[in-house]
């Protein structure tokens, strides 16, 4: 659906709000009729918007939180040339996490629309960009001598997601990031020593 430059700041503001409104929802807790009175929208134009419903607009949002996770990285994930920009990287990841606490909010939005088509690739896509982008870090430092040529990037970078993935789930089990800054310590000494 092509959308005026109005109707685009209108599904704007409706993806807006219910990302907001669901951030602080249990999973499954969450009626049509809650969205749009937290966003202000009619049915009409809820259904104008999202045609498929609640689980369009679910997907929508679900697909904007995996985004936000990436941008909350950046500009250090797009440059991880240095080891100073390794550090900051990191120090951004936790930072995002110790400031969501045990909240998740994209995993909550994958718990409400986990049967829905296309959850699962919101997700994939998310998890495939983030080991891309570590995986052109890696090969950017071999590129530049300061880790072997004979690592292979595309594990590495795999292993980061995994341990940033684990590190997430202990956090939101027990509040604590110690598990998250472990393994990323972990993952960034063994490259420094390779």
């Amino acid at each position: 659906m092509k959308l005026t430059p109005k109707g685009q700041a209108t599904r704007r503001r409706i993806v807006d709000g219910a990302a907001e409104y669901l951030r602080g929802t249990e999973p499954g807790a969450v009626t049509l009729d809650d969205v749009l009175a937290v966003t202000r929208t009619s049915k009409g134009q809820m259904f104008h918007y999202f045609p498929g419903g609640k689980e369009e607009l679910l997907l929508a949002v679900a697909q904007e939180e995996a985004d936000r996770v990436l941008i909350d990285q950046e500009p250090h994930l797009s440059d991880l040339g240095t080891w100073e920009a390794w550090t900051a990287w990191r120090d951004s990841v936790v930072a995002r996490y110790h400031a969501q606490g045990r909240s998740c909010p994209l995993a909550a939005l994958m718990d409400q629309v986990s049967s829905t088509p296309g959850a699962a690739e919101v997700v994939t896509e998310l998890l495939r960009q983030w080991r891309a982008r570590i995986e052109a870090g890696v090969v950017t430092m071999q590129d530049a001598g300061r880790i072997s040529a004979d690592l292979d990037a595309a594990r590495v970078a795999s292993a980061f997601v995994a341990g940033i993935q684990g590190g997430v789930q202990v956090l939101r089990a027990t509040g604590s990031t110690d598990q998250l800054e472990a393994v990323l310590d972990l993952l960034i000494d063994y490259l420094r020593k390779a």
